[in-house]
């Protein structure tokens, strides 16, 4: 077989067939729903005017991209130097995660043209939105800052890297700050909706329970990230991160173990404080109860007990439970439990097309992830700059 055969062959994986599939099917999506307006692909109304494109790529994709804040601030501001190697992996998770937020956003607002007005033209400074969208915009920026080290080190931009690479800890205190913010922040816009809401999913607390939260679904990120990458990209991973990866997941299981739990109790408080103890014994109560203790409790468990049996299956495994707990938590929010009260017929059920287009930018971040840590020094050390953490 000669080498372009070859080369043929290895480009006509499963993965690559599919994940081709999906971003033609994506791209006809995007020219129907920017052709033919919002209305042509999804069944948004007056009752419901965020969808899954919200409550999906926006709320979910935000807090899946924690795993950047929390392990840059692990390894460069709590001394945790001997996991410095999954920071660059969870840097490029979290840089593309936030920038396919902004992607999927447009699908959702259109004229992408006007995404700066906000902060150039028409600033409205009291709005949560606006807080959102700046500090959205100024993190996407951290993060293509710190990301940037691995590439420019790929391209031997030795001065440009060494200045970036100088500012690590300012650009790692300033995106632990942005994320506060801004993951709380998408809590606190459902405040304002308390008659949409359900009470099990409402409370004055919600600022605090997506922050929580999103930590937890940071680490577990990590850690699914790590597991899943294992043998697509194990060619490009050096002997110090594979040799890491152990301690990595044992470390951050363990930090997860704590933070569910605490998580878990703030939830109970809210439900305290509100007095809503009687919604319990409700069918509403019945699935509030699904997502408290068999998505986060359960994993505070299960992570306890893989941490203390050194058990990385069941860790792993749990972290995938903790992200679909996370998932499911900001969709009760944003959909499911989102206008509740409305008869059936009259509440929101996503279109296949926006089921699509989600699809779409999943797989753009996918293809994107293999590509880039495939090219750049992202699973190892390039030789120049060997132990400069």
């Amino acid at each position: 077989m000669n080498t372009e055969a070859q080369s043929q062959k290895s480009l006509l994986t499963p993965f690559n067939v599919i994940a081709g599939l999906i971003l033609l099917m994506g791209a006809a999506l995007t020219v129907w729903r920017f052709g033919w307006g919002i209305g042509a692909v999804t069944n948004l109304d007056n009752n419901n005017p965020w969808g899954i494109w919200i409550g999906f790529d926006l709320l979910c994709g935000v807090a899946l991209a924690a795993g950047g804040f929390v392990t840059s601030s692990a390894v460069y501001l709590f001394g945790m130097k001997k996991h410095h190697a999954a920071v660059r992996p969870a840097i490029l998770t979290a840089f593309l995660g936030y920038l396919f937020v902004v992607v999927a956003l447009q699908y959702d607002l259109g004229r992408p043209w006007r995404l700066p007005y906000p902060f150039v033209v028409q600033s409205g400074t009291t709005s949560m939105l606006f807080e959102v969208g700046l500090c959205v915009a100024l993190y996407l920026t951290v993060l293509f800052l710190e990301f940037s080290v691995a590439p420019l080190e790929w391209l031997g931009k030795k001065k440009l890297r060494k200045l970036i690479h100088g500012m690590t800890i300012v650009l790692t205190i300033f995106g632990v700050v942005l994320s506060t913010l801004h993951q709380s922040s998408l809590g606190a816009l459902y405040i304002i909706a308390p008659s949409k809401l359900h009470p099990l999913w409402y409370s004055s607390y919600l600022p605090t329970f997506f922050f929580v939260s999103s930590v937890a679904a940071g680490m577990s990120m990590v850690m699914l990230e790590g597991w899943i990458s294992h043998k697509p990209m194990h060619k490009v991973m050096s002997d110090d991160y594979l040799g890491q990866s152990d301690d990595l997941n044992y470390g951050f299981a363990k930090g997860a173990s704590w933070v569910l739990m605490g998580y878990f109790f703030i939830k109970v408080i809210g439900i305290a404080a509100d007095n809503e103890w009687h919604l319990l014994n409700t069918g509403w109560g019945s699935w509030f109860l699904i997502e408290l203790l068999g998505f986060v409790l359960l994993p505070s468990f299960l992570f306890a007990i893989g941490t203390r049996e050194k058990n990385l299956k069941l860790i792993r495994w749990t972290a995938l439970l903790t992200v679909l707990g996370i998932v499911l938590n900001r969709l009760n929010v944003s959909l499911i439990a989102f206008n509740w009260h409305l008869p059936s017929e009259m509440r929101y059920v996503p279109s296949w097309q926006e089921v699509g287009v989600t699809l779409f930018v999943v797989t753009m971040i996918v293809v994107s992830f293999k590509v880039i840590s495939s090219k750049t020094p992202i699973f190892y050390e390039h030789p120049d700059y060997k132990d400069e953490h």
